[in-house]
């Protein structure tokens, strides 16, 4: 075999390799969760698959990928690089796609055929309620907190690109906690506040069992109906407002402070005695010399003590003095925890506004506007 034949044979077989690499898998729901359908060849024709219009969030993979609404790649077309997509609203593209198919590398495409450019798996970590204060960012695992300086501080989070699971111990240890992508404004809701001491993202294929998640977030997530789905009215269980921490007040006040007593004057008291006593002994004879005396030691201890007091009445003083209280926050609620019942199955989820008695949802109980 010459060289000539031999190197084409390798490169076919790098294109080969590389074309087979290229692919696409398409979840049911948003956050690459529900059913998925996973291949590496064009596909025109989802309904084949029985997975027409049921893709929410997309992962591509070593290619680029076109996805169309209708089959046979017509209608509205959108090229997506490769990379995660936890959401195809942003796109228009929500339970919308038909029909896929891979783009050469040569392929030369209009930069306006484009999705957004998706997003990287990270997460942020804010120091106090409603992304306020310090932060800090990260998009590896963390098993411990305190070698940033960030160890049982964090108050609200965002979630992006994936799913992130965070935990109270080192090395994802004790009570742990799922996170959708999207904002969390408050970690109390979970009982995670200033208590987060490792995180780390979770696997796309990893199935989490549903009472692992934390409360749905706030998110940056499109509640509006897609494609006409039917909706229905889910009752609300449960709502619970969550107010930001408590707010500090203090002032200061100016007291008066009376200065302590001197102790009794002990020498003066005894020398008292002796001279009251000395004086009443010159008194009377016999038995009422014997009273006169002991009544002259006791006036003159009486005397004595006082001496050197300067006086009966204490001498007051003032003093500024700071007093604090922790006053409720009187603002808005952060948000409100809502927890509504549908099918028989509890959902919970963050809003903005409270809820009335229920709340709009879909068939797979997700919330709609």
């Amino acid at each position: 075999m010459n060289a000539g034949f031999r190197i084409m044979l390798v490169m076919a077989g790098v294109a080969i390799a590389a074309q087979a690499a290229a692919q696409v898998t398409v979840y049911e729901r948003p956050g690459f969760e529900g059913r998925s359908f996973t291949t590496q060849e064009p596909v025109n024709n989802f309904s084949r698959h029985g997975y027409s219009n049921h893709a929410s969030s997309v992962v591509v993979r070593n290619n680029r990928w076109e996805v169309c609404t209708d089959a046979r790649y017509n209608g509205q077309c959108t090229i997506l690089r490769p990379g995660k997509y936890p959401s195809l609203a942003a796109m228009g593209l929500e339970n919308s796609i038909s029909s896929a198919r891979s783009i050469g590398n040569q392929a030369r495409i209009d930069d306006r055929r484009y999705a957004p450019v998706p997003v990287a798996a990270r997460v942020i970590f804010y120091e106090r309620q409603g992304f306020a204060g310090r932060f800090f960012t990260t998009e590896e695992p963390v098993s411990n907190f305190r070698r940033h300086g960030f160890n049982d501080h964090a108050s609200s989070v965002v979630v992006l690109g994936d799913r992130w699971e965070v935990c109270e111990g080192n090395r994802f240890q004790g009570r742990c906690a799922v996170l959708r992508p999207g904002r969390y404004p408050s970690l109390a809701a979970m009982g995670l506040n200033d208590r987060i001491s490792s995180v780390r993202d979770v696997s796309i294929n990893a199935r989490v069992d549903d009472h692992r998640y934390a409360p749905a977030p706030i998110a940056d997530y499109d509640f509006h109906r897609r494609n006409h789905e039917r909706l229905y009215e889910a009752n609300v269980t449960s709502v619970r407002a969550v107010l930001g921490t408590p707010e500090q007040r203090c002032w200061v006040e100016r007291e008066e402070v009376a200065q302590e007593r001197r102790s009794v004057n002990i020498p003066g008291a005894i020398a008292g005695a002796i001279i009251g006593g000395i004086l009443g002994h010159q008194v009377g004879g016999g038995q009422g010399q014997d009273i006169a005396t002991a009544g002259g030691a006791v006036a003159g201890a009486a005397v004595g003590a006082q001496i050197g007091r300067g006086g009966s009445q204490p001498a007051v003083q003032t003093r500024d003095i700071e007093r604090c209280e922790n006053v409720p926050n009187q603002a808005n609620p952060d948000y409100w925890d809502v927890t509504y019942n549908f099918r028989g199955q509890a959902h919970r989820i963050q809003m903005t506004a409270p809820p009335g008695p229920t709340v709009t949802v879909n068939e797979r109980g997700e919330p709609r506007a």
